[in-house]
Formats: structure tokens, C-alpha cells, sequence
């Protein structure tokens, strides 16, 4: 019969067995883990690991600082790492070899072998002490591993020069440094581990003591690595390089863009400069040309919001605006309709700041507003290029408004955006810049507001239990759908809510994000409260009688549909 781990340290004379019997009472009674009780009786880490091993018949690896190589590291998400206490040691005789604190951890047995199975290479397990699995996870670098190798490579270089490239006197050295391959590796590593990460953007942010690195995935911003702060010049001059930016001008923003080839894929990158009290900041947008273009089902719209949208669409003219805050995916949205409607047959031309992604046969043109070319002055020229759908990036003033609605009376089709909190707000917002309330029910079809929330990745979440307060949350939101929605409503009031669990596969709990919407046509009765006088409260009431989802609504059947969160949903609306 096998000893326990306590048994084997008093037969090894580690402790004695007053000690042992005292470890267990106290294990007990403070509901401590029993390897915690006994490090605080004198218990090294390295007499612990070697009764476990002795009791689990695992063997044992000590690292005696030796360094991980980075190679190594990149076979186990560092998130995965953490989260279940297992690091990857070496690759041997055609087998990763794997520490881990708890062996008999039977989610962690689970996840390695989902990650063994993925990488097609068979594991070894050894037990490490939590010494070495903490020196592994503080160098577990992931972007920064080449980062620092980069890094060491420049300074080693700059230091061989006998310069420092932050002055701002050393210009040509500045030139000719960021050109070398330590620069120009660091920023290519960057750019590559933001596209494996699916980031949608870079944010390199100078400090006083720090150069600091976030990526933004899924809205969320994470800080992926931190810098000394003589790189930062380097750095941003050398992104400034790639756009085509002035490398000595430091005290105003810039804007520019480039084009490069990352893990087999052309991506474009949009980049602003920023003037900050300890440098320049930088923000990179990451445009994915495979992954930015999406049908509309794919973003989210389905039921009554995707009807709407899929009618309006095939109208002749008439505007459509969609409506959200930034980042609420207005401009994804807008695409993917161009895409829809892009056909041999019709000239698409779009004004926009910037353009983020190209589409073969659309005419997109970026505005100017420095030469001012802006977007009425845009719109201007649109109208005398034969157009048959206009896209306009963003109405902006009362004069882009106008522009916008005579386009949609003679002829076209426009689409359009607009900064408010819903979609009712859409009307009084293009009353108050100056669009004259009878012409808007003879151009405006369908308004449209949405937002973006966190998907939960289907694999990996669990069923939880709602609370008293969140199930009258769901309840009074399900009873005001309108009538044609109550049957679905009804077989899912019976499904189970769900949340992100940090898994293996999916390392955040969440992937990907989805949009919320909510939408309403023009008819006679709303053109009606329109002419008399329009409020808020009155479109509210008409949207309703249409049988307007809300987005809270919409959320919420898709709470229930187990694709979001409710802790999610909560958070946007």
C-alpha cells in the first residue's frame, strides 16, 4: 500500500510524527492545503517534491536555473500555463516534456492533453518544485521572450557606437539604428504576436520609467510588454519609417499606414502618432483583410434585425444610418452591407476616414479634411461620379447631413453613421443638425443602433445558477418582446445561462466578440409623429408597435442561447 506524502517524509525522518499528526490537525481544521502546513514546519521545497514522487511514483526535474528556451515555452500558452501550474521543459527523444505541481489534477491531465493533441506530440510528465514553476512562469515571456533577445541584440549595438538613440540630436545614428535588424525584429515580433492573438490594435505608450506595450483583443486592452525607455525612439521612429511619416517631427500627431505580410497574411496597418509628455505614443489598427469583411448573420443580426436590414437594403434609395459609440463595430457593420450590395451592375463609392478595408470593386476614397477635402466636400464630388449606393463614413455636421439626405431624395442609396446612444435617438439627432423634419420620412428607411459584446467559445463554459435578481432581469425583458417573438422567448426562458471557463482551448474564457442591434423602419404613422413634432418618447412608442427588439432583448435571448455571458451583456447595455 502506498505511503502518503506525510508518511514517507517521517519515514525519511523530515519530520516526526508529533509534527506530522500536528500538520494534519491543522490541515484540517484551518482547511489548508496540507503542503502549506507542512512548508511552515521547515519542510524544504525540494524534500516536498521528493515524497510526492516517491508517493506518485512520478519523476522528479529540477531546473537549478536553468533557463527554458523560448522555443520551448511558445508549445504551451502562457495562460494555459498559469492557469493550470504545468510548463513545457524540453522536447526529448520526440516527447515535450512537461513540469507540474499537481500531477493528479485531473482539469489540468485534461487540458495537457488537448494541447498534446493539437501540437501532434506525445508528453512526459515530471514533478517540479513551485520555485522552479514560478522562476519558468517569470520568464515565460511569450511576445517579450524575442522581444528581450532583440533588445539585447540593440543594446549591445548601441552600446558598441557609444551612443544613445533617444537624443534627439543623434538623428542620423536614430536612422540608421532603427534600420538594423534588432529594431526592426522587435517591431516585426510585435506585429506577429498581435496577429496570432487576433488584437485588433497595438498601443506603444512611452513612460518615464517604462515603454509599455497593450494590445486591445476583443475591446479588451492587455499589457503584453514592458520596455526600457531608451528603445522607445527607436521604436517609433522605425514604425514611422514603415508609414511613411516624418521621422523628425515629433510635436504634432501624424497619421499614415502600411502595408505588410504576417504569419502568411496580408494585413494593412493604420498607425497614429501621438505627442505625449515622455514621447510619442503610437496606435497601431491591425486590418485583417480575411477576417474584417463578415456577412451579416455573421455579425450577429438575426430574426426581425436581419429581415429589416436585408429589406432596406434592396431598396433603390433612401438612407440608412446605423448608430453607436466608437467602437461598437458601426464601420464592420457598414462593410459587410457594401459587400452585399457590391454587383458589376452598380457603382458603390464610399468617403471614409480611413478606409480600413478595400473591397474589389467598391471606389473608396479617404478624406482630407487638412486640404479640405472633407466629408460634404466629398460628397460634393460623389454626386457628379454616377454613383448608385454612397457609403459616407460618419456624419459629422449639420452640412455633411444635408448633403447626405439630397443624395437619398434624388436617387440614391445612402449609408450612413451616427454617434447616439440608441436607435430611436437617430431622428431628433438629425433634426438638431439641421436636416428639415418633412424631408427625413421621405429619405430615411431604417435606423439601426448596436453594440459589441464578448462570445463565449462553445467548448469551453458551463452552466451557472441565476440569481433571483438576474432571473427578473430576464423575465420582465422577455415579457416585453413583442407578440411575434413570445414563442421563442418561451422555449428559451427554460435554457441555462452560461459564463466563460478558462480553458486550454480557450484561454480567456471568451473569443471573438458579437454585435448586439436593434432597429425600425419608416412607416405612415411614424411619419406622421415626425411631421407633427417628433420625441423620444413618441418613436418609442411607434418602434414598439412595430415590434421593435430592443438590444437589451436582443442580448438577452442571446444570454440564453448560451452565445454571451449575462455578466457581459450587462456590462455594454
Amino acid at each position: 500500500m502506498a505511503r502518503s506524502v506525510i508518511e514517507v517524509l517521517v519515514h525519511k525522518g523530515v519530520l516526526t510524527a508529533v509534527q506530522a499528526e500536528e500538520a494534519r490537525r491543522a490541515a484540517r481544521s484551518k482547511k489548508r492545503p496540507l503542503d502549506e502546513v507542512i512548508a511552515e514546519l521547515g519542510v524544504t521545497e525540494r524534500d516536498l517534491v521528493m515524497a510526492k514522487s516517491e508517493t506518485l511514483a512520478i519523476p522528479v526535474k529540477f531546473l537549478e536555473g536553468r533557463k527554458v528556451p523560448f522555443e520551448i515555452l511558445k508549445n504551451i500558452p502562457e495562460e494555459s500555463a498559469k492557469f493550470y501550474q504545468f510548463v513545457p521543459l524540453e522536447e526529448k527523444d520526440g516527447m515535450l516534456e512537461v513540469g507540474m505541481i499537481n500531477p493528479d489534477d485531473v482539469d489540468g491531465q485534461e487540458a495537457l492533453k488537448f494541447i498534446a493533441s493539437r501540437l501532434n506530440i506525445p508528453f512526459r510528465i515530471y514533478l517540479i518544485t513551485p520555485g522552479d514553476l514560478k522562476r519558468v512562469l517569470e520568464e515565460y515571456k511569450g511576445l517579450s521572450g524575442e522581444v528581450t533577445e532583440a533588445l539585447a541584440e540593440y543594446e549591445e549595438e548601441a552600446e558598441a557606437e557609444g551612443v544613445k538613440v533617444r537624443a534627439p540630436e543623434k538623428r542620423d545614428v536614430l536612422e540608421k539604428a532603427v534600420e538594423e535588424a534588432p529594431i526592426t525584429k522587435m517591431v516585426a515580433v510585435m506585429l506577429r504576436h498581435a496577429v496570432e492573438g487576433r488584437a485588433s490594435d497595438i498601443h506603444i505608450e512611452p513612460g518615464e520609467k517604462k515603454l509599455r506595450v497593450r494590445f486591445r483583443v476583443d475591446g479588451i486592452l492587455h499589457t503584453s510588454l514592458l520596455l526600457p525607455p531608451d528603445v522607445a525612439s527607436a521604436v517609433l521612429t522605425r514604425i514611422k519609417i514603415m508609414s511613411n511619416l516624418k521621422i523628425d517631427e515629433t510635436r504634432i500627431p501624424q497619421d499614415g499606414r502600411f502595408h505588410t505580410r504576417v504569419l502568411n497574411k496580408e494585413i494593412d496597418v493604420r498607425v497614429s502618432t501621438f505627442p505625449t509628455a515622455f514621447g510619442e505614443k503610437a496606435a497601431l489598427r491591425i486590418l485583417d483583410p480575411e477576417a474584417g469583411i463578415k456577412t451579416l448573420p455573421d455579425l450577429g443580426l438575426v430574426g426581425r434585425n436581419l429581415e429589416l436590414l436585408e429589406r432596406a437594403i434592396t431598396k433603390p434609395y433612401g438612407m440608412i444610418v446605423i448608430s453607436g459609440p466608437t467602437g461598437s463595430g458601426k464601420s464592420t457593420t457598414l462593410y459587410a452591407i457594401l459587400n452585399a450590395l457590391n454587383q458589376e451592375s452598380r457603382n458603390v463609392v464610399s468617403l471614409e476616414d480611413p478606409v480600413e478595408y478595400y473591397i474589389p470593386g467598391v471606389n473608396q476614397s479617404q478624406v482630407r479634411p487638412e486640404i479640405g477635402y472633407d466629408f460634404a466636400s466629398g460628397l460634393r464630388q460623389i454626386l457628379r461620379q454616377d454613383p448608385d449606393i454612397i457609403m459616407v463614413g460618419e456624419v459629422r455636421d449639420k452640412e455633411t447631413a444635408q448633403l447626405a439626405v439630397h443624395a437619398a431624395l434624388t436617387g440614391h442609396l445612402v449609408l450612413t453613421t451616427l454617434h447616439t446612444n440608441n436607435a430611436i435617438g437617430i431622428i431628433p439627432r438629425l433634426i438638431d443638425m439641421g436636416v428639415d423634419p418633412f424631408l427625413i420620412p421621405s429619405t430615411l428607411i431604417l435606423t439601426m443602433a448596436q453594440r459589441l459584446v464578448r462570445r463565449l467559445c462553445p467548448d469551453s463554459r458551463r452552466p451557472i445558477k441565476i440569481s433571483a435578481r438576474l432571473r427578473e432581469i430576464v423575465d420582465a425583458e422577455l415579457r416585453a418582446l413583442p407578440e411575434p417573438a413570445h414563442q421563442d422567448a418561451a422555449s428559451l426562458r427554460e435554457h441555462s445561462i452560461y459564463e466563460g471557463v478558462v480553458s486550454a482551448s480557450c484561454p480567456k474564457g471568451t473569443s471573438g466578440r458579437i454585435g448586439l442591434f436593434e432597429s425600425f423602419e419608416m412607416t405612415p404613422e411614424l411619419e406622421r409623429i415626425i411631421l407633427e413634432g417628433p420625441s423620444e418618447s413618441k418613436i418609442q412608442t411607434e418602434a414598439k408597435r412595430q415590434g421593435m427588439i430592443t438590444m437589451k432583448q436582443d442580448g438577452i435571448m442571446k444570454v440564453l442561447q448560451g452565445v454571451i455571458g449575462m455578466n457581459e451583456l450587462l456590462e455594454v447595455v
